[in-house]
């Protein structure tokens, strides 16, 4: 099974996991190698898995990140 963060990246295949040593989101509580994830502090607030199982999904915010880096996202998320 996949290891994917709560927006839906699979982690073990993410660029970051070996150049940042990345861990990802769910590891590290939202705190990732580039500051605090917005998405996983929204996903925790709701006390949710993931941006799947909200009631606003896809959100702006999950589809504004996605258009930028990691489209499959969104896919993954309908998937799980």
């Amino acid at each position: 099974m996949a290891n994917y963060s709560i927006c839906g990246i699979d982690c073990d295949s993410c660029k970051f996991k070996e150049e940042q040593n990345c861990k990802g989101c769910q590891a590290n509580k939202g705190k990732v190698f580039w500051g605090e994830c917005d998405l996983y502090q929204c996903n925790a607030q709701k006390k949710q898995a993931h941006c799947g199982k909200c009631a606003q999904f896809p959100c702006g915010m999950l589809k504004e990140w996605a258009s930028s880096e990691n489209p499959e996202r969104i896919d993954n998320l309908r998937k799980l």
